[in-house]
């Protein structure tokens, strides 16, 4: 028996590759279905069942594609109702591959389908659990996604999730290695660990939602503190219970290469979102005109699904030359299907064809140390709200990247402000879009809060109320 664990970080999500004697089951795939496929082909082994824990909110899976190329049967936990032919599994069913069995655990309340596969190996010993977004390490999945589906309140919901926990989990061994669908980082849960593999056990003994002394604690301390999730979330759930595009034709269609007059063209005709993916130091060296910056080398994905929300939005692409096909599988990955082509040569073609370019009126700390002037000059913030409420520049406002389409509208474009995020990646994105958006009046600072804590710039470490949200 094999248990691979295959981790992508910039989703923050884990799929698992399970063989045992010449069968294979997958759990939670990406989009991209190559790389299973080789790992399969590699290891001669013959897939047999791809299991979803539940329809994904945050990445469209890979399991339509996966099982055409296959024909390994998709299975679900009770109640699921996909709109493609897939196994919905009864509680406590056990499937078997090779010599090892995956039973069933039917456990709603992140959505009413989820459902845990207790992996019980070649001895009969209950050894593992793939655990979905029902138990994360250090958290349990939000229980505020599936209100609208399952026509139920958030706390009815969490109360579904304290049984599902308390009655099917806990009961189990200490010694079983708990799989979760996610970690850090992710906006499934709100409190989860850097850790991707953890013994139930410790699960037991220091996650705070196993540790209520009753239902109604439990349902408290889960819903408390939630941030909206992001609005790409209900579209991602739609494509995974509905049905998508095959990824092949996708990934053809967004690698169409592009001249400057083809991409100026098509751009012109269609709308299209010119989506730039450099690092926030080459954009700031000169970009095209009302192009976004999210930069492949952060959390790429996952910024573009909060931010640009429709995933039909049809996006041409400005990338490192090479690096076309990596912004197109990630795209894709949270449903964002519409890429229409790239610009052929990066933006380095733009620049030889003596295009118009923009700019983002960017400084150092050491600059921006020199001339703020603290309760004078207003200072915009766009780290999350617990990185403001650890640490912030004396008199800055909270306002949070993930929330820049409702704030952006109380800018007042006449009032000059500068921005910050805590390294340069998010305040280049916030800049971008505000530039987009007819914004000029601003000053970004690079480094972000990282490097102005160098300097003798104010800080402080109190929430003033007044300040957040404002």
């Amino acid at each position: 028996m094999k248990i691979e664990q295959i981790y992508t970080g910039c989703l923050a999500q884990g799929a698992y590759y399970i063989t045992s004697n010449g069968e294979a089951a997958i759990i939670d795939p990406l989009r991209e279905t190559q790389p299973y496929i080789d790992r399969l082909e590699y290891d001669g082994v013959k897939l047999k069942y791809i299991f979803e824990t539940h329809f994904h909110a945050d990445f469209v899976s890979g399991h339509l594609d996966l099982s055409k190329k296959t024909q390994a049967s998709i299975v679900y936990g009770p109640t699921a109702k996909p709109e493609f032919d897939a196994i919905v599994a009864t509680d406590n069913q056990v499937f078997e591959i090779g010599d090892i069995k995956l039973k069933v655990l039917h456990t709603p309340g992140h959505t009413m389908e989820s459902s845990c596969f207790l992996l019980i190996d070649e001895h009969g010993k209950e050894t593992a659990l793939f655990s979905g977004d029902t138990l994360f390490l250090g958290d349990v999945g939000r229980p505020d996604l599936a209100q609208k589906a399952a026509q139920l309140t958030k706390e009815e919901l969490a109360g579904l999730l304290y049984e599902s926990i308390y009655t099917k989990i806990l009961p189990l061994s200490d010694d079983i290695t708990v799989y979760p669908a996610h970690g850090a980082g992710s906006a499934c849960g709100k409190n989860m660990m850097k850790e991707t593999v953890d013994s139930l056990g410790n699960q037991k003994k220091m996650n705070y939602a196993l540790n209520q002394p009753n239902k109604e604690a439990f349902i408290e301390s889960v819903t408390e503190g939630l941030l909206p999730p992001p609005g790409y979330f209900g579209m991602n759930v739609a494509m995974n219970k509905k049905g998508y595009d095959e990824f092949e034709n996708v990934l053809s269609h967004g690698m169409n290469s592009l001249s400057v007059g083809e991409f100026e063209a098509v751009a012109e005709s269609t709308g299209a979102l010119i989506l730039d993916t450099r690092s926030d130091q080459e954009f700031a060296l000169g970009f095209i005109p009302q192009s976004i910056n999210i930069g492949l080398d952060g959390d790429f994905a996952p910024w573009v699904g909060t931010l640009i929300v429709d995933v039909k939005q049809p996006i041409l692409l400005v990338t490192d030359e090479g690096k076309e096909e990596e912004a197109i599988t990630r795209l894709s990955r949270v449903g964002f299907d519409n890429v229409l082509g790239h610009l052929s040569g990066g933006f380095h073609s733009w620049v030889n064809a003596a295009k118009e370019i923009d700019l983002v009126n960017r400084i150092t700390a050491e600059q921006f140390a020199s001339e703020v002037k603290i309760g004078k000059s207003k200072i915009l913030d766009v780290r999350k709200e617990s990185e403001y409420e650890a640490e912030h520049i004396e008199e800055a406002y909270s306002k949070p990247l993930a929330y820049i389409n409702d704030w952006i509208k109380d800018v007042q474009p006449q009032e000059h402000f500068y921005l910050h995020c805590a390294g340069g990646y998010r305040s280049m994105i916030a800049a971008s879009i505000l530039q987009a958006r007819g914004y000029r009046n601003f000053t970004e600072v690079a480094g972000g809060f990282n490097a102005i804590s160098t300097t003798n710039v104010p800080k402080s470490a109190f929430v003033c109320q007044s300040k957040v949200h404002s």
